[in-house]
């Protein structure tokens, strides 16, 4: 299926727009461009990549050195080009070691047809995993910077990570969601908060657009996180993690088995002709 041509500035207005509306959205995580035009198929209205799902395509762990900024550029690239949605880009830490290589990589992912990315205040390193405060701001400052010479309105996602990486200090978390906002992120998103009453807290203390990831901290349902205050929820890797899931449990029943039951959950080869259009 070959997308139309769009207007990147038309779609990266929709893409603002849904953050500003009455109602929360659900942004999907593709990671391919097959699993992307199966998304637009069923509806969403925007997508989002996931180094989680790029990894396990490529065949390595995610959050290594071997996912590298030109595997993500190029991902990113085949997955904003395969449907008519607006795609956010998982930009990961900028993959750069200072502030001034983070502008210059936002400046990069812009030119993909992306019309939006986020920015992860995490350093890569297990002893320390998570960036200084003023780091972390500076980082942001390059990054808005960057996307905002891109001659289109780039939705800017600023992440703290403490939650997913076992620091689970609410205020910290918050201070740094707001010090992004006011360095001009125009969504903010802290991983796996541990429950309705820290999601609202976040929404109600940040002054910015709330992304909420389902599934992962907490066991909040897509409507209980909306009630929080979230504005939009994404998914993360949990899509490429289920569609491998079902994979390698089809080979286990082939190999250790001898059966195909599998097949009874399958999609038939209609169901994916009309979702690949």
């Amino acid at each position: 299926m070959c997308a139309k041509p769009v207007n990147v500035s038309n779609q990266a207005q929709e893409f603002s727009n849904l953050h500003h509306r009455d109602g929360p959205f659900v942004i999907p995580n593709p990671w391919d461009v097959g699993s992307a035009v199966m998304l637009a198929g069923l509806g969403y209205r925007a997508l989002a990549t996931t180094s989680g799902g790029l990894a396990a395509s490529l065949g390595v762990l995610d959050r290594a050195e071997d996912v590298t900024l030109e595997h993500t550029l190029a991902n990113v690239e085949a997955i904003a080009g395969a449907t008519t949605l607006p795609v956010s880009a998982d930009f990961e830490d900028g993959f750069a070691v200072d502030a001034a290589g983070v502008g210059e990589n936002f400046a990069r992912l812009a030119t993909t047809g992306a019309v939006g990315g986020s920015i992860e205040d995490t350093t890569g390193e297990e002893t320390a995993p998570i960036r200084s405060f003023a780091d972390a701001v500076e980082r942001v400052e390059a990054a808005v910077a960057a996307v905002r010479g891109a001659g289109f309105p780039f939705t800017l996602t600023a992440r703290a990570e403490n939650f997913l990486y076992g620091r689970p200090d609410l205020d910290d978390t918050i201070a740094r969601l707001k010090a992004f906002a006011a360095a001009g992120a125009d969504v903010v998103y802290a991983p796996a908060l541990p429950d309705a009453d820290a999601i609202r807290r976040v929404c109600a203390e940040v002054d910015a657009p709330v992304n909420v990831l389902l599934g992962v901290g907490n066991s909040l349902s897509v409507r209980e996180l909306f009630q929080a205050g979230a504005t939009r929820v994404s998914l993360g890797s949990a899509l490429s993690r289920a569609a491998y899931g079902a994979f390698v449990k089809a080979a286990r029943e082939v190999l250790e088995a001898g059966t195909c039951d599998f097949t009874t959950e399958s999609l038939s080869m209609a169901d994916m002709r009309k979702l690949l259009g």
